[in-house]
């Protein structure tokens, strides 16, 4: 579903679209620093303390991308959560926190580190797919954005 020119306009003006914007950038960063120190501590038992650092970074960031994504959804939406227009990015990002809070209760639990760090690749895993929901909604957005800007272009040819 794409926006109504009346949503395109607010989301366009709204202070938290460019948050959004970087915050995403240093939200898959994050994720990839995870991974990598994921994946090398499962494989090696070494780095304990670095990837637990990476990994509440990511959680962090994760919150961080939630709360400002609120603020920019009652923005363009009119509504903070679970805006109609915006359900399945918000179901999406509710599995992504379920994950991922799992890992914070893993860690200060004090459960096994390896059972941590497989706790997050689950973590990881609802990310990638709350990351492919934004990147088609991304496109649709842009595709859209750049068709308005052609019919705007082509009504004032005539």
């Amino acid at each position: 579903m794409g926006y109504t020119p009346e949503q395109m306009a607010r989301r366009n003006r709204s202070f938290w679209t460019p948050v959004q914007a970087v915050g995403a950038l240093i939200q898959f960063l994050t994720f990839l620093a995870s991974l990598i120190l994921v994946i090398r501590f499962l494989n090696t038992g070494e780095g304990y303390e670095v990837t637990t650092v990476a990994n509440v970074a990511k959680v962090l960031m994760l919150y961080f991308m939630t709360v400002t994504g609120m603020a920019w959804e009652d923005e363009v939406f009119g509504r903070l959560f679970m805006a109609r227009e915006f359900f399945w990015e918000d179901a999406g990002n509710l599995l992504s926190l379920t994950g991922n809070t799992a890992y914070l209760v893993a860690l200060f639990a004090g459960a096994e580190p390896r059972a941590q760090m497989w706790v997050m690749c689950v973590a990881l895993a609802t990310y990638v797919v709350n990351f492919i929901q934004f990147a088609l909604r991304g496109a649709r957005s842009a595709r859209q954005k750049r068709a308005q800007a052609m019919a705007a272009t082509a009504a004032g040819g005539r």
